[in-house]
């Protein structure tokens, strides 16, 4: 009798060896892949704040955006099923990115595309501006810097030695009677903590000259702020938590509604995408057939797409069948004539 139990333990721990094997195969495994699908289409408004805005709106403008996953087998099997869903390499989209840097860089990528959309809108409105340094964003932190224990892909640099660093300027003007070896105390800001690391310079070869100066050891950027002569006209960002510069356009067609007369929705569900430079012209992004199912299930009346993107935007816009109007356009001056001439909305 014991025998048969004995095989039936076996049995048993056999059963839940081979379930667990395939539950770490299906779900917990990585794959060299990543799964793009309509993300959603949220509102701007809530996004920003101007204290002398006006905030009346009877429609609204959405920012659209595209959900991207890494992909287990479980989901790789599903996307098959999916006519929405888009399988492409991992690697395709981080290049020599870590995952860390990527994020990191979308990070930027987003703030960067909310300064040019307060720039832009800001001409288009007519308010007075100026642009002024902040401070230094941490892009990456390369596998052979010995300081890269110090600091993380996202990093703000604030101040070196107890002075303030907003540009790359007021950083080499610190560093440039320093040599290799010496210690210097680094302010910075991750993830809404402050933080101080005491670390030695390390160096550093100028790509063009091919001399050796003391430096930081991580790849770095100035962030600028935008910064209106009147504080009741200056825009403030919440957290959006989405990165990337895709939503430029709508952000700044936001913007210029709080600060001209007027509702400028006239009661349309308005979605979009598109990046912006300062001057208002749009640009191309990626993903736009995803933006155009996510705009479509928010019941978007119109879809702003640049006029690079059209034909892949019109392609997929057919193909679900969308009572969405989409309209091409080159520049934020097109958008803002397109919804000028529009009737309200009954």
């Amino acid at each position: 009798m014991r025998r048969p139990r004995r095989r039936e333990g076996l049995r048993l721990l056999l059963y839940i060896f081979v379930v667990a094997v395939m539950v770490y195969g299906c779900v917990y495994m990585p794959t060299p892949y990543i799964i793009y699908q309509p993300g959603s289409a949220n509102e701007v408004k809530p996004m920003l704040s101007i204290a002398k805005g006006d905030t009346e709106e009877r429609g609204t403008f959405m920012m659209t955006t595209v959900a991207a996953s890494y992909a287990n087998i479980a989901m790789l099997v599903m996307s098959v099923f999916n006519p929405n869903d888009e399988v492409a390499k991992k690697q395709a989209r981080l290049g020599d990115m870590s995952e860390d840097e990527y994020a990191a860089e979308q990070v930027y990528m987003m703030s960067d595309s909310q300064s040019s959309a307060m720039e832009a809108a800001y001409r288009e409105a007519k308010v007075p501006f100026s642009i002024v340094p902040e401070y230094l964003f941490v892009f990456s932190t390369p596998d052979d810097s010995v300081n890269n224990k110090y600091f993380k892909p996202g990093d703000r640099i604030e101040e070196v030695n107890g002075k303030p660093v907003p540009d790359n300027t007021a950083l080499a003007g610190i560093l440039k009677p320093m040599n290799v070896g010496d210690e210097v105390t680094v302010k910075l800001l991750r993830s809404g903590k402050t933080l101080e690391q005491k670390l030695k310079l390390i160096p550093i070869k100028d790509q063009k000259t091919g001399s050796t100066r003391a430096g930081l050891g991580v790849t770095i950027a100035t962030m600028q702020a935008v910064k209106t002569k009147d504080p009741g006209h200056q825009v403030q960002f919440k957290d959006t938590r989405i990165g990337g510069p895709s939503a430029g356009l709508m952000f700044s067609m936001e913007i210029v509604n709080q600060l001209t007369p007027g509702d400028l929705t006239k009661g349309y569900r308005v979605a979009g995408t598109g990046t912006i430079d300062k001057n208002g012209t749009v640009g191309a992004i990626g993903g736009v057939q995803h933006k155009i199912v996510a705009a479509d299930r928010e019941n978007a009346d119109i879809f702003f797409v640049p006029k690079d993107n059209y034909n892949e935007a019109k392609a997929k816009a057919d193909q679900i069948k969308t009572k969405m109007k989409l309209v091409q356009v080159s520049t934020l001056e097109q958008a803002m004539d397109y919804m000028n001439q529009l009737q309200a909305k009954s």
